[in-house]
């Protein structure tokens, strides 16, 4: 019975679309639907380059980290700044781990609940979209149903196709009832979620650029004390040698009167 209801169903759709039966037309629903595809286009794909930009984050992360750890590497330890390098590279990696931490707790959890509303919304839909047919099918059942019957007088069989129309008429205006609430009301609020989402990403963005933007300068400032120093001889091998002063010997001290070596001093013993 399901089998043929269905059947029909498929057919009368075939019809409707041809144009050769009529189809019950709701134009204010059709408007809620036109708006509801859009946003969840525009949400689906916000979800997706979210994604992309957060795991390009993480990527860029680890690079970061590792990029530091090669610098602090290099920098020895006896160079002019040594330590405060290697405070300012800790600084820069939990900048970016606040960062990242912010875009995925802050901005893509709350992007995702918000997308997730979605596709149970389409289902009702698709619902709402059968039980249509169903009702337009008992509807023209019930037609055909009385002009039989006006030759038959069959009265049963009228009662029964009217209770049937009925319940499937009831079916579907509860669900396209709540429909034209939620729809409207999914569609508003898009606005003030889209704010929210968007001021707390481009408040982490500027609080992280600004932070970071402290530390490189302070980087900055590192390097250029060491250029300083560098251009004045400071870590070159041969200043650092003539620097070094050669080990006092007895024998080779000077008498500071006739330029010749010292005597030795006689050593009494008692």
């Amino acid at each position: 019975m399901k089998v043929a209801s269905r059947a029909y169903g498929i057919l009368l759709q075939l019809l409707q679309n041809l144009g050769k039966v009529d189809r019950t037309l709701d134009d204010i629903f059709e408007e809620h639907l036109q708006n509801f595809n859009r946003q969840h286009q525009q949400a689906t794909r916000l979800q997706k380059e979210f994604n992309n930009y957060i795991r390009c984050i993480r990527a860029v992360q680890t690079a970061s980290k590792t990029l530091m750890e090669a610098i602090t590497e290099v920098y020895e330890s006896g160079w002019s700044g040594h330590d405060l390098l290697y405070v300012q590279a800790q600084n820069l990696e939990m900048l970016w781990q606040d960062f990242s931490h912010k875009l995925g707790d802050q901005v893509l959890i709350p992007l995702n609940t918000y997308t997730n509303q979605f596709p149970e919304v389409r289902k009702k839909i698709e619902k709402r979209g059968r039980k249509l047919v169903d009702y337009d099918s008992q509807r023209h059942s019930f037609q055909n149903l009385q002009s039989n019957a006006a030759k038959r007088r069959d009265d049963v069989k009228v009662t029964k196709g009217r209770e049937q129309l009925e319940e499937a008429k009831r079916t579907y205006e509860v669900l396209n009832s709540e429909l034209h609430d939620e729809l409207p009301a999914l569609y508003d609020s898009r606005v003030l979620f889209y704010v929210n989402n968007l001021q707390t990403l481009f408040s982490a963005e500027q609080l992280f650029h600004s932070e970071s933007h402290k530390v490189y300068g302070e980087l900055e400032a590192i390097t250029d004390k060491l250029a300083n120093e560098c251009q004045r001889g400071s870590y070159s091998k041969k200043s650092i040698m003539n620097n070094i002063s050669p080990a006092a010997s007895p024998n080779a001290t000077l008498n500071s009167h006739n330029g010749k070596p010292a005597e030795p001093t006689d050593t009494v013993q008692s």
